[in-house]
C-alpha cells in the first residue's frame, strides 16, 4: 500500500512516518507544500527520508497559492467572524490538491495528514480530496491511534528518536504561509492569557516598532494587487513585499476565540502582515468605485463565502458560484490606496480611481449647481411614507 502525507517535519507527522510503516505497512510518500514557509523547510527531505519515508516531494508552490487562492479570496472580501483573514484555511485546498496529483503519479491508494479529530483541517483535507478523487481512502492517525495529546507524541518521538521542533515546556502548533502564521496551543488554550512576546515570527511587537510611519502604496486592476509604491509585482512578490513592510511596523496581529466547523470554540493567535494591508487598501479603492447596491450585496454574502472557505468548500459548486459574483463585483476595483503604517496600525489615507463614483461636485457641502437640496424633500416624504401611515393607524 502507497500512502501520500501531507509532511510538515513536526511533531505530529514525524510520529506519523513511523506509525503508518508499523501500523499499516505502508510505503509513504511524503509531500510538503512551499507555501512560505522559509527555514521550516530546511533539512526537511533528508528528516523524511531518515523518518522512513521512500520518496519526498518538496514543491514551490508559492506562485500558484497567491495567484489562485489568495488573490481570489482577497478580491472577495473574504474575513471569518472576528477578522481572521483565513490564513491557514485557504492553504488547505492547494495542499489536497497537489496530493491527489501526487497519488496518481505514484498510483497510491490513500492520503493521510496530521489534522487531530478535534479540528477544521481534517475536513479541509478531506473534502477536498473527495471532491477530487471521490474513491480516494483517508488515513488519519489523531481519529485511529491510542495517543490521547501531543504529550504523548513527544515521548513516543523520544522512544522512537524522532527529532522534533517541540517541547513540553512550549507546545505551541504553528502554522505558516505566505499569508500568515498561526498559533494555537500550550498556553494560548487559557485564552485570558497573553500570548508570549517571543512567540510572533512575522513582525515587531507594536510598541518596538519604528517612532516614524511608513507610507506605501498599492495599485489595484479588477480588484488585484497589481503595484506596490509603483512597481509593478506578481501576487507572489506583492505578498512578499508587503509581509516585510507590515512585520516591520507591528502590522496584522490578531488574537481571537471563533467558532470551529466541527463545533467548540477555540482560541487563535495569527500574523497576518501583508494580507491585513492588502485586505485594507482593497477596501479603500472599492470605496470610490463599486457601486452601492453591488458593494451591499456582495458584503452580504462575504459572511457565506468566508464559511465556504473555513470549512474547506473550496472546490464546492456554490463556491464558485460565489467567486464568479465577487469576481463581477471586483471588476470596478481599479484604483490606486495610500496608506501609513505605524506601530500596529495600517491607516488609509488616500485613494484615488480614475473611474471613481464619488464626484466631489455633488458631495460638496459648498454651493453646487449637481444637486438639487429641495429635491430631498420628495424622496424623504416617499421613504417614510409607509411611518407616517403606520403612526397614523397607532394615533386613531
Amino acid at each position: 500500500m502507497k500512502v501520500v502525507l501531507a509532511y510538515s517535519g513536526g511533531l505530529d507527522t514525524s510520529v506519523i512516518i513511523q506509525w503508518l510503516l508499523d501500523e499499516y505497512k505502508a510505503e509513504v510518500i511524503a509531500f510538503a507544500a512551499d507555501l512560505g514557509q522559509e527555514e521550516e523547510l530546511t533539512g526537511l527531505d533528508e528528516k523524511a527520508r531518515n523518518s522512513g519515508a521512500s520518496k519526498v516531494y518538496i514543491d514551490d508552490l508559492r506562485a500558484e497559492f497567491a495567484k489562485d487562492f489568495v488573490f481570489p479570496m482577497i478580491r472577495a472580501g473574504a474575513v471569518y467572524e472576528s477578522g481572521y483573514l483565513l490564513g491557514t484555511s485557504i492553504a488547505r485546498p492547494l495542499i489536497a490538491k497537489r496530493m491527489i496529483d501526487i497519488v496518481r503519479e505514484n498510483g497510491a491508494e490513500a492520503i493521510s495528514h496530521g489534522a487531530t479529530g478535534k479540528g477544521n483541517d481534517q475536513v479541509r483535507f478531506e473534502v477536498t480530496a473527495y471532491a477530487l478523487e471521490p474513491g480516494i481512502q483517508i488515513i488519519a492517525p489523531w481519529r485511529e491511534w491510542t495517543f490521547k495529546s501531543r504529550t504523548d507524541l513527544i515521548n513516543y518521538a523520544k522512544q522512537h528518536n524522532i527529532p522534533v521542533p517541540v517541547t513540553a515546556a512550549k507546545p505551541y502548533s504553528m502554522d505558516r504561509n505566505l499569508l500568515h502564521i498561526s498559533f494555537e496551543g500550550g498556553i494560548l488554550e487559557d485564552p485570558w492569557a497573553e500570548p508570549p512576546k517571543d512567540m510572533f515570527k512575522l513582525s515587531v511587537a507594536p510598541e518596538d516598532a519604528p517612532d516614524t510611519a511608513e507610507e506605501v502604496t498599492i495599485d489595484f486592476e479588477h480588484g488585484d494587487a497589481v503595484a506596490v509604491n509603483g512597481e509593478r509585482m506578481s501576487p507572489l512578490d506583492v505578498m512578499l513585499t508587503l509581509n516585510k513592510l507590515g512585520g516591520r511596523h507591528g502590522v496584522g496581529r490578531i488574537d481571537l476565540v471563533e467558532n470551529r466547523f466541527v463545533g467548540m470554540k477555540s482560541r487563535g493567535v495569527y500574523e497576518t502582515p501583508g494580507g491585513t494591508i492588502l485586505y485594507r487598501a482593497r477596501e479603500a479603492v472599492e470605496q470610490l468605485t463599486m457601486d452601492r447596491e453591488v458593494l451591499h450585496m456582495r458584503n452580504s454574502l462575504v459572511p457565506q463565502y468566508a464559511k465556504l472557505v473555513y470549512n474547506g468548500f473550496w472546490f464546492a459548486p456554490e463556491r464558485e458560484m460565489l467567486q464568479a459574483a465577487m469576481d463581477q463585483a471586483a471588476s470596478s476595483v481599479n484604483g490606486t490606496a495610500r496608506l501609513k503604517l505605524f506601530k500596529g496600525n495600517c491607516m488609509v489615507v488616500g485613494r484615488k480611481a480614475e473611474r471613481s463614483l464619488y464626484d466631489p461636485e455633488i458631495a460638496t457641502f459648498e454651493e453646487s449647481d449637481a444637486y438639487d437640496q429641495k429635491d430631498a424633500a420628495g424622496f424623504i416624504k416617499l421613504n417614510a411614507l409607509r411611518l407616517r401611515i403606520r403612526a397614523a393607524m397607532q394615533q386613531k
